[in-house]
């Protein structure tokens, strides 16, 4: 699926199911879909597959604004950044260069330090994956309630929401939006999920 044709065309099919923006993976698979899709694009870029890897540095986030994203996620968390840059940076130069920032973390404090430092948007999509974080099946929606009750920015629900009842109650926890991936976006788990059942 990780072909940047392929990967517009999903893109496409979830304008048409009703999203209201997408968010993508690396400065290619961006620019081809803010060409393509007309939906307002939240881009980042993995670099690795350790420690802060979701757009880790100044250098991949400008990157993807010059792609053409509207906003850039980033890893928000307290772990240091591979450069020795700080997320205060990243967001400055973000700004600077016209863009929005949506920072992704796993923690209460997280968030809390991650809109001090500027971020447009906090995202809950880091929980569960960092150390110190709560591992779980379902959507961390304690995080949720607990961001939204003393943030002014806008909290964004990510990170396992499965089904549109959570995606619901992410909402009602006080979630501004909702960002669902694999249970839309990865027929290899989709398809897993029934073989394991049924085996």
């Amino acid at each position: 699926m990780r072909h940047t044709d392929t990967l517009v065309r999903m893109t496409l099919a979830a304008r048409s199911g009703g999203a209201a923006a997408v968010r993508v993976n690396g400065p290619e698979v961006v620019a081809a879909t803010v060409a393509a899709v007309g939906l307002p694009v939240i881009g980042l870029w993995k670099d690795g597959d350790s420690g802060v890897f979701i757009t880790p540095t100044v250098r991949h986030a400008l990157a993807l604004v010059e792609a053409g994203a509207a906003v850039v996620a980033a890893d928000a968390t307290a772990r240091p950044r591979p450069d020795g840059s700080t997320f205060a940076e990243l967001v400055e130069a973000v700004h600077a260069a016209g863009a929005q920032v949506m920072a992704d973390v796993s923690t209460p404090g997280e968030g809390r330090a991650a809109a001090g430092q500027g971020a447009d948007f906090v995202g809950t999509t880091l929980s569960g994956y960092v150390p110190g974080s709560p591992v779980q099946d379902a959507p961390d929606l304690a995080l949720v309630t607990d961001l939204a009750g003393v943030l002014d920015t806008p909290v964004i629900a990510e990170g396992r929401i499965a089904t549109p009842e959570q995606a619901a109650r992410a909402l009602a926890a006080g979630a501004h939006s909702v960002v669902v991936g694999t249970a839309i976006t990865a027929p290899t788990a989709l398809t897993r999920l029934f073989a394991d059942a049924l085996a």
